[in-house]
């Protein structure tokens, strides 16, 4: 391994440990290796949709173990954000399940009427009344969260729009920029490691994108491990102007590295 030792490991889910609900070979190895020397990591998603409940039988349907409580997603993140920010307080929610769970499990009362925040998530149907109502919250006041920034999100049909891109239509309609939790906001990996009472210097990020993964893992001070399973190739990765501190193939060629 590089310079200073690894004792504990965060990781992205897609394009690390799976890639289109198929399980990334050796992903299994990989964890079976961490959990044989008793390493503590966390999976860690922009994905809001899902609690972790559901993402752990997800990822166990491609032949993955990985227990509830080491997944980490922006849902949780930005639900600790806003317990941290204003605890008690109340929100407009557009999301699903993982986000409306998490924010009531920090507190927060879900409402329409004079929220202290409109927080923005992933969901399937984006519907164009609530959308409508989250434009005339902010315009009265309320402050603009969004879990995260990705634009698009994958389907076996193809691309669909995703936290992004509806928070660029709240927008262009209000003025208002949303403030992002999740992935490359180096507050994710900062709300991981306080969950694994880690350290950012012995920690590392395994990640299969440049522009999420490998910035907010810099970002954070933490050790970065660019996989090439997923969306970034070694020539994509030579655009950006920072780099990892290193690029393996995939996960499974950090197995007999661990210790």
């Amino acid at each position: 391994m590089p310079d200073r030792e690894i004792r504990s490991w965060l990781m992205d889910m897609d394009g690390v440990l799976v890639h289109e609900e198929h399980m990334v070979p050796g992903a299994d190895r990989f964890l079976a290796r961490l959990r044989e020397l008793d390493l503590p990591f966390l999976v860690l998603t922009n994905n809001s949709i899902y609690t972790r409940r559901d993402l752990s039988a997800r990822l166990r349907a491609s032949g993955l173990e990985v227990p509830e409580t080491s997944i980490w997603t922006s849902a949780l993140a930005t639900a600790r954000f806003l317990a941290d920010q204003r605890p008690d307080g109340s929100a407009f929610v557009i999301g699903e399940a993982g986000l409306t769970t998490a924010l009531h499990e920090a507190g927060y009362t879900q409402t329409d009427r004079d929220p202290d925040y409109v927080v923005l998530g992933e969901t399937r149907t984006y519907s164009f009344e609530r959308i409508t109502q989250a434009i005339r919250l902010i315009e009265g006041g309320a402050r603009f969260i969004a879990t995260n920034p990705d634009n698009v999100g994958p389907s076996a049909e193809g691309p669909l729009p995703a936290t992004g891109s509806v928070a660029a239509l709240i927008t262009r309609a209000t003025g208002v920029e949303p403030y992002y939790v999740g992935k490359p906001n180096p507050l994710m990996m900062r709300s991981a490691l306080n969950t694994l009472d880690a350290h950012s210097e012995s920690t590392a990020m395994i990640g299969d994108r440049m522009d999420t993964d490998v910035v907010s893992g810099l970002e954070a001070g933490l050790q970065t491990i660019l996989v090439l399973t997923g969306v970034a190739t070694r020539e994509t990765a030579k655009v950006f102007p920072y780099v990892p501190t290193r690029i393996v193939d995939s996960v499974a060629d950090l197995v007999d590295e661990l210790e």
